[in-house]
């Protein structure tokens, strides 16, 4: 079977404008993928250099074939499953920044060069005081893009319109913030020239950014049966889910040059991502937190199955559309318009999302997705909500167990050991208390404000509440309970 390379893909030659700190699967099935279709939609005419910023990994299968990949989308698309295939042909090279330095170096020559995006992972955007200028390259990402950037200015002697604009795309809260301050603080320690300090903050553009995509990576388990399909074979492949939304929080407009939206692709512009990222972390993120636990301990195993059980799925919907949706600031429509496509994506029938695998950290993920909303409704309505009472009282009866094994706490489902994964202490505070009565349990924890952030039982009525709803789980079981609060 013949390999997919330029001359099977039918690649064209076109300038490059984009450099890409990052090679892995969630770039290149999100970024790349939209460049790609907004160069088809004749909006953007740019090529991408894909630049491997650290020692570990290989670029030898990317230049077999000659960076060209196929994205494979994958879940429910006017109401039916489908798989969207796409050669993306807009990667014209792959760079490795330490083996490959000079030539890395050479990319910020390029005249027609404008965008930076970059990957690096929650801990790439650091800066690093012990990053040295004569490194080639310096260790840090923020100090590869500062030697990039520098070279870029003594290359076109200060050009304004030479600066660049970053598109950070790590999870980190305002990402572009931090590595714009990174940035600095390193122009800073190496003592290069006020000019050059001046230029960055004046001619490049930094911009934070939300985004939003599952990417189930390579299909390793099927690979020979997706070449069948495909016709020719493919090692770099991605595959990932139909729903994308990338918010670009930018201080000057780039709208224009980077007219994503214009190809009918889902990239939102603004002066303030934090709403959007609000929505996204309390629909999305706190639909899961509020209904993972409750639903594994009535049987479940996936996501969707769980979407397919009327009990399970009546309360997510009135969670999100009854509790969450009230307490956010985006125009109503929008909200529930995004509501509605989790559910879509909670169905995908291409991916077995395991229950368990998202039970991880409950503790920390409940107090960051679920209790702003909790006390958000609380504030605006003057009582607590029921479904997200509720889920604390499934989050204490999930983490029932008294014996601590490698590092995890052992829970019992019919008989069943599972595994419960999360911070030591909590761990322990569990294994300590979860005998203990309902009312005394609960105490226990909602008074925990290493947990909470504060003494959740000062929240008038909670603690009665949860205690109330974890006694109906342990004396009737988690489904019975489920629906009594439906009556």
């Amino acid at each position: 079977m013949d390999i997919l390379n330029r001359s099977k893909s039918g690649k064209k030659d076109r300038p490059i404008r984009v450099v890409q700190f990052g090679e892995g699967n969630f770039l290149r099935a999100f970024v790349d993928y939209m460049i790609d279709i907004a160069n088809e939609q004749g909006k953007f005419d740019g090529d991408i250099v894909l630049i491997k910023p650290i020692e570990f990994g290989s670029l030898e299968q990317f230049h077999k074939q000659d960076c060209q990949y196929t994205v494979s989308l994958r879940g429910n698309v006017g109401g039916e499953g489908k798989v969207i295939n796409r050669v993306v042909t807009s990667v014209a090279d792959a760079v490795d920044a330490i083996e490959e330095y000079d030539k890395y170096m050479k990319l910020a020559e390029i005249d027609t060069l404008r965008f930076v995006v970059s990957n690096t992972t929650e801990a790439g955007i650091v800066y690093d005081e012990s990053d040295r200028f004569e490194l080639n390259p310096p260790k840090s990402f923020p100090g590869k893009l500062t030697k990039f950037l520098y070279h870029r200015f003594e290359t076109f002697g200060g050009d304004a319109s030479k600066g660049l604009v970053m598109l950070p795309v790590e999870l980190i809260d305002d990402n572009g913030l931090h590595l714009r301050e990174c940035v600095l603080q390193q122009i800073a320690n190496w003592g290069l020239s006020e000019e050059f300090k001046k230029w960055v903050e004046d001619a490049c553009i930094f911009t934070s950014t939300l985004v939003d995509r599952i990417v189930t990576g390579y299909p390793r388990a099927t690979e020979k049966e997706e070449w069948e399909k495909l016709g020719y074979e493919d090692r770099i492949m991605v595959t990932g889910e139909p729903f994308a939304l990338w918010v670009i929080e930018t201080p000057k407009d780039i709208s224009a040059e980077f007219d994503l939206p214009g190809a009918g692709l889902p990239v939102i512009f603004t002066d303030d991502h934090h709403p959007y990222k609000q929505r996204k972390v309390r629909i999305l993120n706190g639909a899961h937190t509020s209904f993972v636990l409750a639903a594994y301990l009535c049987g479940k195993d996936i996501v969707r199955d769980s979407m397919n059980d009327e009990d399970i799925r009546t309360f997510m919907n009135e969670t999100i559309y009854d509790e969450v949706i009230p307490t956010l600031t985006l125009p109503e429509e929008e909200l529930k318009a995004f509501a509605s496509e989790v559910v879509n994506r909670f169905n995908n029938p291409f991916v077995d999302h395991a229950l368990l695998a998202i039970s991880l950290n409950s503790v920390s993920k409940w107090r960051a997705r679920c209790l702003p909303s909790l006390l958000g409704y609380v504030d605006r309505f003057g009582k607590l909500p029921v479904h997200l009472t509720f889920s604390i009282a499934a989050l204490m009866a999930f983490y029932n167990g008294s014996e601590i094994v490698d590092g995890v706490l052992k829970g019992s489902r019919d008989g069943v050991s599972y595994d419960i994964k999360d911070d030591a202490e909590v761990l322990s505070f569990f294994a300590l208390h979860s005998g203990e009565d309902a009312r005394t349990l609960t105490e226990s924890y909602l008074g925990r404000e290493d947990f909470h952030g504060q003494d959740l039982n000062k929240v008038p009525g909670l603690t009665d509440a949860v205690a109330s709803y974890l006694e109906d789980i342990r004396t009737n079981g988690m489904r019975a309970a489920m629906q009594h609060l439906e009556k």
